[in-house]
């Protein structure tokens, strides 16, 4: 079914941000301002009843070619089998004029069959989470895209580090930076201090490119920090063999293998990677994520202090062209 002939869309995941965002364009595409009023419901699943929903979807446009029905937290609709069925009778045969938005966070382990169902006769899009270690990336193109404004990598990685990684949250800052610098200017490290945001003292992301390019002496200072700071030495493991597992593509593949394996949003950082993988050889890489392995195993297991464990980890690193 193409965007424009209308239907019903599903749009689920667990990324509640990107959905709304979704269903809102949805709803700016197909909703005629003069006859909004009139023309688009928003209902929330688990306080509709199946006889207003189905009247809803029956009502045809009222002076206008589409009538807009958003229902949110549409997964209260599965427990109703006549709620199933009045969905999936509108998503195999749309009445005239109909759009029909159905955000859902499918629960966790659910083997529903309505939803398969759904994502199956229905224009369906999974919204899954940025990952952590995407954020940053994330915010540059979303800035790019949604604002026309630069955001340098660094900033940011400032950014999420001084605010979280709610995505709603970072996009009512970059919006508020952005103004800030003016229009044309970029969103720079500068611009996020003079924001008035809290900055840590050790970035996350730049900890990161500091093991990628074997500035182990900093790392080793930057752990110290971070550590003060509240993060783990378990998303630590996390973030670093995401990190060093690029590199290995990078190593393997080049940019090319790179570009395939990032998400479209972090692909204008293959260059960074793939610089940082020719500071690295083969073994000295696989090493070094066979031990990170060995440390993941340590800090769940081991009652030696995870400062200690994470710096021998380091360590090693700074030791290991030497033992060759």
């Amino acid at each position: 079914m193409a965007a424009d002939d209308g239907g019903v869309f599903y749009l689920h995941g667990n990324d509640d941000y990107r959905k709304s965002v979704a269903a809102r364009r949805i709803v700016d595409r197909y909703c005629d301002p003069a006859t909004r009023d009139f023309n688009l419901d928003r209902l929330h699943g688990p306080d509709v009843t199946v006889e207003h929903l189905a009247s809803v979807i029956a009502t045809p446009p009222m002076m206008a070619e589409w009538r807009v029905v958003h229902v949110s937290e549409a997964e209260a609709l599965a427990g109703s089998p006549k709620a199933r069925q009045v969905v999936l009778d509108a998503a195999k045969k749309p009445p005239r004029g109909l759009v029909l938005i159905l955000q859902a966070t499918v629960p966790a382990r659910s083997r529903a069959r309505f939803y398969r169902d759904l994502a199956r006769v229905a224009t369906a899009a999974e919204f899954k989470p940025v990952p952590a270690d995407g954020v940053p990336a994330w915010i540059v193109s979303w800035a790019r895209e949604e604002l026309g404004a630069e955001v340098e990598v660094d900033a940011a990685q400032m950014l999420a580090g001084a605010v979280g990684t709610d995505l709603g949250v970072l996009t009512q800052e970059t919006r508020k930076l952005s103004q800030m610098v003016g229009e044309g200017a970029p969103v720079n490290a500068d611009a996020v201090r003079q924001g008035g945001l809290q900055i840590p003292r050790q970035d996350l992301w730049a900890w990161f490119d500091l093991v990628g390019n074997r500035r182990i002496s900093e790392a080793l200072e930057g752990l110290v920090i971070l550590l003060e700071q509240g993060e783990s030495a378990v998303r630590l493991v996390i973030g670093l063999s995401v990190h060093l597992l690029r590199l290995g593509v990078a190593m393997e593949g080049g940019a090319r293998a790179l570009d395939a394996a990032l998400p479209p949003y972090q692909r204008f950082l293959t260059r960074r990677f793939v610089a940082q993988a020719r500071r690295w050889k083969r073994d000295e890489l696989a090493d070094a994520v066979t031990a990170l392995r060995r440390l993941d195993q340590l800090l769940k297991a081991s009652a030696i202090d995870d400062r200690v464990l994470v710096e021998e980890w380091l360590l090693g690193l700074r030791t290991a062209p030497n033992r060759r």
